[in-house]
């Protein structure tokens, strides 16, 4: 072998050797940092895609996001249920009498397909306060949940006060409710629903640039549409309360 050639042997160990020295240690650097680091912003990236907020919007009143009011009642089990007993659950708010002769069964026929739909979210509920408690009794309320199948612990249907109801249906959520003697059933109410988050704040979704605040509890998915021609809405309450469920 010609010393040249033992030179090109040497002069190729000392560049691999230079190449040890400076650029291993930057690369083992680099794999015991950036690559750690990335799988970890990886990580984050997906914690930020499961807790992401939804494009349902809050509802604004005077600057603030309408918050659901403090309240206290008696449900069908005789037990106090407070705005608290919510916390952390995302539900859906009516106002109804069991002796109501028009509207209610079909709203809580509704509400019972929406409870099976979600009989495995334990952080689902709803909220029904009647506005004939003098009437409804919590024994009354029971018979009720019984009779339609209510069977969700979370859904409470909630007797009290009148005065503190009827201000906390057309003050608290500005969903009408009044006592009518020259109407069917002696009350008159509205058929919506209001939809909460898990922080209390009422959500809905936008359509045509504005927000709904509220659903229509009374045609069916299965009707499609109302009277008016007008398309039922318990399709999109649905597809929204699993958008907040999943917030």
């Amino acid at each position: 072998m010609s010393k040249k050639t033992n030179y090109s042997y040497i002069g190729i160990a000392f560049i691999i050797l230079v190449f040890g020295i400076i650029f291993v240690p930057r690369i083992v650097d680099r794999i015991s940092n950036n690559d750690i680091s990335r799988q970890a912003g990886r990580s984050d990236q997906q914690k930020d895609l499961n807790s992401k907020t939804s494009d349902l919007v809050f509802i604004s009143n005077n600057g603030e996001n309408r918050k659901v009011p403090n309240f206290s009642f008696i449900n069908q089990h005789g037990k106090t249920i407070t705005n608290k007993d919510y916390e952390g659950k995302v539900y859906v708010i009516e106002f109804f009498f069991t002796s109501c002769p028009t509207i209610c069964p079909r709203m809580n026929r509704n509400l019972i397909q929406i409870q099976n739909e979600f009989k495995d979210f334990e952080d689902f509920g709803v909220a029904s306060f009647t506005i004939n408690p003098d009437y409804d009794t919590p024994e009354v309320l029971k018979v009720y949940a019984e009779k339609y199948g209510i069977t969700n612990p979370n859904w409470h249907l909630m007797t009290g006060d009148k005065e503190v109801i009827y201000k906390l249906s057309n003050e608290g959520f500005y969903i009408y409710a009044a006592e009518n003697p020259d109407v069917e059933g002696g009350f008159e109410h509205s058929g919506n629903f209001a939809l909460i988050d898990k922080n209390g704040f009422i959500r809905c979704r936008v359509v045509n640039g504005n927000p709904i605040i509220y659903y229509n509890g009374i045609t069916s998915e299965s009707e499609q549409t109302d009277e008016d021609g007008k398309l039922e809405e318990i399709s999109a309450l649905k597809e929204d309360i699993k958008k907040l469920l999943n917030e």
